[in-house]
């Protein structure tokens, strides 16, 4: 079982993407202190630039002797290492936890992102109060997370919670295949010439991004707005069959694609509804993440802070 945090005691954890280093620093009880980002090229493990990043925290602020990383890959329990990562591949081939204890002489405590995102809204965001939580991340990955009882579930080896591997139909194709932001952009790169009232139509096509896609349709264009709703969609498909099966009590929901927060929001709560049980979708509050790109980094933290 998780410890409670010491609300006296400075945690610091990071979040590790293919693009970039995001940290967090908390003090006092548990508050965001301070927030660093490091952009990354993406090309190797990142080990080089973490140890980088770990010694101007140090540097900086301090105070910390232990540490947490959430990385984006199944992390063994067992071993403690990265198993697979289809993000950073890299990350499978070294031991992150040895590696950086010798560099920086501290301990350091690996945890998958979606967990450590979970247990930060979990602890101190939209997933407070509850004891039996789901939490699901959309963004460069689908990515899920379990808490029940107050505790992080991470299957018989460290692997549960791939929500972004749930088949959505018969032939097999997966939620990540539509609902990660590249396949958003993927989907509507495919058709956003058969619109040509779209202002995405304006730009190239290698300048649709998920920023232009999300602007467009808070911008009340009809087509990119459609394609938010069928992101949402297939979204709640997924977490229709989460309530179906655990009767879950709160659904928290972050990652990038809530930049667009109703849009994608509104489109996932009406699908889980037509497709839940009733009686267990009127116990299940749906909700948006309120630490936002902070939450991996956040539960990071309190997990690597605690004495194990």
């Amino acid at each position: 079982m998780v410890d409670p945090p010491n609300q006296s005691q400075r945690r610091v954890g990071i979040e590790i993407s293919s693009s970039g280093l995001y940290a967090a620093v908390l003090e006092n009880n548990n508050e965001i202190a301070a927030t660093r980002s490091v952009l990354l090229d993406g090309s190797d493990n990142s080990v080089s630039e973490l140890i980088s990043l770990i010694q101007a925290l140090k540097t900086e602020f301090g105070g910390f002797d232990r540490f947490g990383v959430a990385v984006p890959g199944l992390v063994d329990r067992a071993s403690g290492r990265v198993a697979l990562s289809a993000n950073i591949p890299g990350h499978a081939e070294v031991d992150l936890v040895e590696d950086l204890k010798a560099a920086t002489g501290m301990e350091i405590v690996l945890e998958n992102d979606a967990n450590a995102a979970a247990y930060g809204e979990f602890s101190l965001g939209a997933g407070r109060g509850s004891q039996n939580m789901f939490f699901a991340t959309l963004g460069e990955g689908i990515g899920g997370a379990f808490i029940f009882n107050g505790e992080i579930w991470r299957g018989a080896s460290g692997f549960a919670g791939e929500f972004g591997y749930i088949p959505i139909n018969s032939e097999g194709k997966r939620l990540q295949d539509v609902a990660s932001s590249a396949n958003i952009i993927r989907r509507t790169r495919s058709r956003f010439h058969q619109d040509s009232t779209s202002s995405l139509n304006k730009l190239a096509e290698e300048a649709i991004t998920l920023a232009e896609i999300i602007t467009a349709a808070q911008n009340d264009d009809d087509f990119a707005q459609m394609m938010l709703k069928r992101t949402g969609i297939y979204i709640g498909t997924g977490i229709a069959s989460v309530i179906n099966l655990l009767n879950i009590e709160k659904v928290v929901i972050g990652g990038e694609i809530m930049q667009a927060k109703h849009l994608v929001l509104d489109a996932i709560v009406e699908r889980t509804r037509k497709l839940s049980f009733e009686p267990s979708f009127r116990s299940t509050t749906i909700v948006e993440s309120e630490l936002g790109a902070s939450s991996a980094a956040v539960g990071a933290a309190l997990i690597g802070g605690q004495t194990r």
